[in-house]
């Protein structure tokens, strides 16, 4: 930092008139403890590129900033990018500002060619199809998108992404997300962190990526949405409709009986069966 200290972040608020808007999803950060907690979390170290979604008036921005890493900061609403315009004066030549709709931009466009680091107290009602875009760009064939993700959920999504098979949380997001990379919760927060409150306690999850890309990621993601779509019935009937007659010999052979249910299945049993459905749908 070589521009002086950036104003208070209440101050921020005040000036530019940024009240959260429930209908994006918002809750500020302001704590500077946790912000830092959450640069830490996600690894950041000088030097680092880091991809922030729904910075807001720029709590955690500036932690990242204060870490040494190089910002690219994507968002939608107009109103906090002239409030993170200010971060220039601060932070020189390191933030990048990017008015638009993290669900639309395609983010390898506008990365460098290295992988980033994702970080972000992400806006709850697009959280989940966020996370499976980003697990989607690490295994489409390119170079990775990203090198870790820390990443902020409600604490029931962060459940669900975690869940072991057999329990009551264990569905798709925790197939697709432990299939294509390695999650384990940094730490919880309780409402009272966020302006305004949630109604719901959050927590940071961290992702790393899987040894080596997968290729069968739309496989994976239709197989699981069969099978946990309608996931109170057996297999037999679930996933009837992929498979076809090949039903019983690829459940066979993935270990699996056809009267399991969804939530009965392993990681490598979801693998086998989204490798098969990707092997009899690939172009001959």
């Amino acid at each position: 930092m070589s521009g002086g200290e950036p104003p208070p972040l209440r101050e921020v608020i005040a000036q530019f008139d940024l009240g959260a808007k429930k209908a994006l999803g918002q809750h500020f950060l302001l704590d500077l403890n946790i912000t830092r907690k959450i640069a830490r979390a996600a690894e950041i170290a000088n030097g680092d590129t880091a991809m922030e979604i729904g910075p807001g008036p720029g709590g955690l921005t500036r932690a990242l900033l204060d870490a040494g890493a190089s910002v690219i900061a994507i968002e939608r609403d107009t109103r906090c990018i002239a409030a993170l315009e200010m971060l220039h004066t601060s932070y020189p030549d390191r933030l990048t500002l990017i008015e638009g709709d993290a669900l639309h931009i395609d983010e390898a466009a506008i990365a460098p060619h290295k992988p980033v680091k994702i970080v972000a107290n992400l806006p709850y009602n697009i959280s989940t199809e966020l996370l499976i875009k980003w697990l989607r760009a690490n295994h489409a064939g390119a170079p990775s998108l990203w090198s870790t993700m820390a990443l902020m959920f409600q604490k029931e999504v962060a459940d669900r992404i975690l869940a072991k098979p057999g329990t009551k949380p264990y569905g798709r997001l925790s197939v697709i997300s432990q299939a294509t990379s390695t999650p384990a919760r940094a730490f919880d927060l309780s409402a009272r962190a966020f302006t305004p409150p949630p109604k719901v306690e959050s927590s940071v999850v961290l992702f790393r990526p899987t040894a080596e890309p997968i290729a069968y990621f739309s496989a994976l993601e239709r197989v699981t949405q069969a099978a946990f779509g309608q996931r109170r019935k057996m297999l037999r009937s679930s996933l009837k409709g992929l498979f076809g007659n090949n039903l019983a010999d690829n459940l066979s052979a993935a270990g699996v009986q056809e009267t399991q249910r969804a939530e009965e299945l392993t990681l490598d049993q979801f693998k086998a069966l989204a490798q098969a459905f990707n092997g009899s749908n690939s172009p001959r």
